[in-house]
């Protein structure tokens, strides 16, 4: 039958709070409760009668709590299949009663982990019979109902009063979905805290969904949100974060977290438009909005210093999006918050992603993140002219750079500020060339530019394009079986190469 009524309940749980309305109606639907140690005590000062899941199994608590309701009397009560025979005779033969209804919440284990780092008083909040409660009633939806967080409260509440304590297919499936959602985040939340030193790949797939989104990609698009975005940053003004808003933002603040300097980066489709690292934030700015003006409309902006009234001020001037900094002045504030949609962040932590997942092929690839950045110490000189002082600091930004562009990629720079890239090109020929016809149209002097590519050079036609452009340092990871006809052609123009090892594919 798809409509069961209500009888019989096992309330279990952790928070009593909002409980006692459910124990009420559930006593004037004459529905018997069985119940455990303080939550038992709990619904005893609400004056409402409950049996002891103790008298049922005839076993008390016991090992500290750890064993209560794992028994035959309590698992056979809410896992027997009413409409099997075999099942009701052994239910008979052993004297279990059915359990219709199972309220459990879990042990907060990731409140915990939070609050402290003594691994034995975290362990200690791992749940074991609520879970185990929770999987098994889940299970048997066509005959139970299961709620597995105190977030239910309310619906449960509204399905006994409207239905008088019937509950429908769809209710329980529903339920039941929602518990093994519940169970799924559970246990990765205690995976993830055993595996902190171990970077086994893991997708929070069941965190906290911060609402579904506007729409996806595009607006015929469903999009859902799955993390904890307000871990990362506090919200202080602006419309709805979108599905691009986000994918923005992480590239945003993944590339401006690399810098020490004072440091403005502009994102447009994932991509550095702007970028430039100053002794003040406003000339950062002002720089970072030269590189491209056009691009930088409706882009994203992330600062990794306090925003003032100066840099507000001018940042106010055009439209974008997002503008995500540590910090905000009251000044700056009052003025950035005059256009309603613009969207403030205030981050509260550097972001401290180990690996990450994509989903294709009716699966998933996972791979650790590429959190390799190279220094000054890092650059292997390979021609007899070293960098000079100003031409290593552009190559370090500009290496920087191109780690977080679209393959294939080129960064061309000049005095740490970008002055163009070529990125998500098929060749990288193409990638130089469309970077300096940019460099050109923005009106930059290449003159005494450096250039940054994501990989090798496997001929040297790249170097040969940039010397005539005015480049003359540039930075690669080296590797092609060719390397000495760029090296050679470097040398014999006065050009400094360096390789650093490591390739920045980004797709």
């Amino acid at each position: 039958m798809s409509e069961k009524k209500i009888k019989s309940a096992l309330i279990s749980v952790y928070h009593k709070e909002g409980l006692d309305d459910i124990v009420r109606v559930l006593n004037k639907l004459n529905v018997r409760i069985f119940s455990t140690g303080g939550t038992f005590d709990h619904i005893a000062r609400t004056g409402i009668s409950a049996e002891k899941v103790e008298d049922l199994t005839t076993y008390p608590s016991i090992l500290g709590g750890r064993v209560k309701t794992l028994h035959p009397s309590v698992f056979g009560g809410i896992l027997a299949r009413r409409e099997d025979s075999g099942d009701m005779e052994q239910m008979t033969r052993y004297g279990i009663p059915e359990i219709d209804l199972v309220i459990v919440d879990l042990y907060p284990f990731e409140e915990t982990v939070k609050n402290t780092d003594d691994e034995a008083e975290i362990t200690e909040k791992i749940d074991i019979g609520g879970i185990s409660l929770i999987r098994a009633a889940a299970k048997n939806f066509r005959d139970v109902l299961v709620i597995s967080s105190r977030d239910q409260y309310g619906r449960l509440l509204d399905l006994l009063r409207e239905k008088g304590g019937v509950t429908s297919l769809p209710d329980r499936r529903r339920f039941a979905a929602e518990a093994f959602m519940a169970s799924s985040h559970y246990d990765t939340e205690i995976f993830r805290y055993y595996n902190r030193s171990e970077a086994l790949p893991v997708f929070r797939e069941s965190i906290n969904i911060s609402a579904p989104l506007r729409y996806g990609e595009n607006p015929h698009q469903k999009g859902i949100y799955y993390g904890d975005f307000d871990e990362i940053f506090e919200k202080l003004h602006g419309k709805d974060i979108s599905y691009n808003n986000l994918l923005d933002i992480e590239s945003a603040v993944s590339l401006v977290d690399e810098f020490e300097e004072t440091t403005v980066v502009i994102i447009k489709h994932n991509n550095a438009c702007g970028a430039a690292s100053r002794d003040k934030l406003t000339d950062a700015w002002n720089d970072a909005l030269a590189c491209d003006p056009v691009s930088a409309f409706g882009g994203i902006i992330a600062v990794n210093r306090e925003i003032d009234e100066q840099t507000a001020s001018a940042m106010d001037q055009i439209f974008f999006e997002v503008l995500i900094a540590p910090g905000f002045s009251g000044k700056s504030l009052e003025i950035l918050k005059q256009k309603k949609n613009r969207i403030l962040l205030k981050t509260r932590s550097v972001l401290k992603i180990k690996s990450g997942f994509r989903s294709l092929l009716n699966g998933v690839l996972w791979q650790e993140r590429d959190n390799s950045t190279q220094t000054a110490g890092d650059l292997k000189p390979v021609t007899p002219r070293i960098p000079e002082k100003h031409e290593t600091d552009d190559l370090v930004f500009a290496n920087i750079l191109v780690k977080h562009s679209k393959s294939n990629t080129i960064v061309l720079a000049r005095n740490k500020q970008l002055c163009a890239s070529g990125i998500g090109q098929t060749s990288r020929v193409d990638a130089l060339k469309q970077a300096i016809e940019k460099a050109r149209l923005f009106g930059f002097e290449l003159k005494g530019s450096v250039m940054a590519s994501d990989a090798f050079f496997p001929f040297p036609d790249c170097v040969e394009i940039a010397h005539k452009a005015g480049v003359t340092a540039v930075v690669q990871p080296g590797g092609s079986v060719r390397d000495k006809d760029s090296i050679d052609f470097c040398s014999a123009n006065g050009m400094a190469m360096v390789f650093t090892g490591i390739r920045h594919f980004k797709h």
